[in-house]
């Protein structure tokens, strides 16, 4: 059994420039085991944690605002598209977890083996802008959680979410499954917080039933295609690529065929299932904001603080504000810890150097805490929404710059063996990628130009 394992990993090495060095995240590298025996619940539930993790960034204050808008501007039209941006999402990152589990690499240590020097160096920092993007946004959306529910200024907000360096580290020493449950807790609260919304905002079924069937008004209304990019673009997360790449590895799976595939067949059924809460808490961000603002007539809301102030009104009960509160200062934190750990991957991955994750994220807050000060203290909620715009094209940008690599390593017979992707599933990935390039670049094209 041994030597079959050394063989599959010989077999995979081959199509590599560079040898592999040690993981990323070493300190969880295999720690959790997996049972050898008992029945397939037993055995999938061992994998169960990594998909939550890269549903957390399926879920951030950066998609909040898109779908508030698509909501009240379109009410429930624009749910097929938060349906086809999810099924994207599923297959690339089940391509992700199948690269880490095969080839012992996370997708930052694959390109570094694969492409030049220069080509690597180039992908690293378009990578740490994106996390730094990413970053921005779940510090703007803290703060305005913050702000909403406890009256803290702006400005005070984006300090206060400094501290969370000490949270993460906390956790870290802790060990991986403790971070796998808290964030699994705070996705079941954003979860329970939005389908009370649901109940109190009593959507049209029927027409909710009617969104998730595609319409041509979506492509030929000019208008309601932005907001749609706008979805597909701050749905798929580049970070999270690099992310679930490494953290399949923290299984202890046996370095045979069989191990290995049963490793990907469990992997994928972990990320596939917490996608679809991801899809569920977008879905219903859309659906009440379309059962209250769009229904009352208020097709212009896009800001999460208006969104917030209007709910209690229209729902007859501050309870609902409440909600929406707790629900995203959730979402702010739950990506705070994943975006620590995508930054402590890439930086490892891409430099094989590595610095203390205090200070890895320290460095990472700060990039983003800078900006946001000035543009709170300058211009107030209205900046901060610019910017978390901003945020969004900028992931936008970079997300070919992981997709394209991630879809051409798991196609490669040499690195991938017997494991590399089937003619059908190659076609998908590659339509998959061509649809987020030519729409990034159209969305890209309207923000800048039009």
């Amino acid at each position: 059994m041994s030597n079959n394992g050394s063989n599959l990993h010989a077999t995979s090495e081959e199509g590599w420039r560079q040898a592999r060095t040690m993981p990323t995240l070493p300190e969880v590298n295999g720690s959790l085991s997996v049972p050898k025996t008992g029945s397939w619940i037993k055995k999938f539930l061992a994998f169960v944690g990594p998909g939550y993790l890269v549903a957390v960034g399926y879920m951030d204050p950066g998609n909040w605002a898109t779908d508030i808008a698509g909501g009240s501007m379109f009410g429930y039209t624009l749910l097929s598209v938060i349906l086809l941006s999810n099924l994207m999402a599923i297959v690339l990152q089940a391509l992700a977890g199948k690269l880490g589990i095969v080839t012992g690499r996370d997708l930052a240590q694959a390109c570094r083996d694969h492409y030049t020097k220069p080509i690597a160096f180039t992908l690293w920092i378009l990578c740490e802008l994106a996390i730094a993007a990413c970053d921005l946004a779940e510090v703007i959306g803290s703060a305005i959680a913050l702000n909403l529910l406890f009256g803290v200024p702006l400005v005070y907000g984006v300090l206060i979410t400094a501290l969370d360096v000490l949270l993460v580290l906390l956790l870290q020493n802790k060990g991986f499954r403790f971070i796998e449950s808290l964030v699994v807790v705070l996705i079941v609260t954003i979860g329970g917080c939005f389908a009370t919304e649901i109940f109190l905002s009593k959507p049209d079924t029927g027409a909710i039933m009617q969104g998730f069937i595609p319409r041509t008004d979506i492509v030929s209304n000019p208008a309601m295609l932005y907001i749609a990019i706008g979805i597909l673009g701050a749905t798929v997360m580049p970070h999270n690529l690099y992310l679930h790449s490494s953290i399949v590895q923290t299984r202890q799976i046996e370095q045979t065929r069989s191990g290995k595939r049963q490793a990907i067949k469990y992997a994928t059924w972990d990320s596939s299932i917490a996608l679809c809460f991801a899809l569920f808490i977008n879905a219903a961000i859309l659906i009440v904001s379309a059962a209250t603002f769009h229904k009352a007539g208020m097709n212009e809301v896009a800001e999460i603080g208006d969104a917030y102030r209007m709910l209690t009104p229209l729902l007859g009960t501050t309870l609902g504000s409440i909600l929406f509160g707790v629900a995203l200062l959730a979402s702010g934190q739950n990506s705070t810890l994943t975006g620590t750990l995508a930054g402590q991957i890439v930086m490892e991955g891409f430099l094989n150097i590595r610095l203390a994750p205090w200070l890895r994220r320290l460095i990472t807050r700060l990039i983003a805490i800078i900006p946001a000060v000035i543009v709170t203290a300058i211009a107030g909620e209205k900046g901060t929404t610019e910017l978390l715009i901003l945020s969004q094209v900028i992931l936008s940008l970079q997300l070919s710059f992981a997709v394209v690599p991630l879809i051409q390593f798991t196609g490669d017979k040499k690195k991938m063996g017997e494991f590399a992707n089937p003619p059908w599933l190659k076609l998908v990935a590659w339509v998959i990628a061509a649809v987020i390039i030519a729409l990034n670049a159209y969305l890209l094209y309207r923000t800048f130009f039009g």
